[in-house]
């Protein structure tokens, strides 16, 4: 049970190879949701697909664990994950096929059981904590880096993006006084968190903030890595969701210190594609 902790809480971007879809192919602008997204205050390490469908596996593996909705290893309580299969791969990694509706493998299994990609694991339905239509959670794991990989940097892409926007902007001093941001503002020379207003929907690929033309800090959301037994955001520093999501309209840029006199800050959001979004501000600190 304690392996089964860890598999499902930990989900190097760099790997040798790519999956293949984990269901039948959508546009990328059609997701549930994407991963990074709040989600049930906590980061999501999942992608999230909207439409009912037949689930494959994405890769050559072996199948190492079979979750059912009522498991009587969950004791009292209903697997978060509905019901599941985890499809352990080389390179150390694990893709996890959450909320299916119905499983064509059977529900114990005593040894890893090999499996090809595009195999039929199951349908996905509604069977885990989910509302309105997602379907497949869908979360890749990689158990050498303790990290939860972005699926999306492993699979093909299809079709546009969800258009970005850089939205409204706000600093956060060290002492909690929040500041919206415009051009010619003013401001006590300090250290800020810079916070734009988050899409409920799609989230950048990629943020970076500079000031006065460099670099201040980037984040970028091809993995969560494991600080302590909490998954992050990773920037110049680990970030946790209460700091990337202070609350649900707000999402974390960056760190950034500013010093007296003009201040020109500029902040870039971009897709996974690359295409970006940026926007320029003024910033008189005293």
């Amino acid at each position: 049970m304690k392996k089964l902790a860890f598999i499902l809480v930990f989900a190097s971007f760099f790997y040798a190879g790519a999956f293949d879809w984990p269901q039948n192919i959508v546009q990328s602008d059609s997701f549930f949701s994407y991963f990074g997204q709040l989600r049930g205050g906590q980061i999501s390490s999942s992608l999230i697909f909207k439409d009912s469908s037949p689930v494959k596996a994405s890769d050559n593996g072996k199948i190492i664990a079979v979750i059912s909705e009522h498991n009587d290893e969950m004791g009292c309580f209903e697997s978060p994950l509905g019901n599941a299969v985890i499809v352990a791969h080389d390179d150390n990694l694990l893709t996890v096929y959450a909320n299916l509706d119905s499983e064509y493998i059977p529900e114990t299994i005593f040894d890893p059981l090999p499996v090809t990609t595009g195999e039929d694991l199951g349908v996905s339905g509604n069977s885990g904590w989910q509302k309105g239509t997602s379907c497949l959670e869908f979360q890749v794991i990689d158990l050498l880096q303790k990290s939860a990989v972005n699926p999306r940097v492993l699979m093909p892409h299809e079709g546009h993006e969800i258009p970005l926007s850089v939205g409204s902007i706000s600093a956060v001093s060290k002492n909690g006084t929040v500041y919206p941001v415009w051009n010619y503002m003013s401001v006590p020379a300090g250290q800020y968190l810079l916070y734009r207003t988050r899409q409920q929907t799609t989230i950048p690929y990629k943020i970076s903030v500079s000031v006065n033309g460099a670099l201040a800090e980037s984040l970028c959301f091809d993995k969560l890595k494991q600080s302590g037994m909490r998954l992050c955001v990773m920037g110049n520093k680990p970030y946790p969701v209460e700091t990337v999501y202070p609350d649900k309209e707000r999402q974390l840029l960056a760190s950034i210190n500013l010093t007296s006199g003009k201040n020109i800050v500029s902040i870039t959001v971009s897709d996974i594609l690359g295409a970006e979004k940026t926007s320029e501000y003024v910033v008189m600190v005293k």
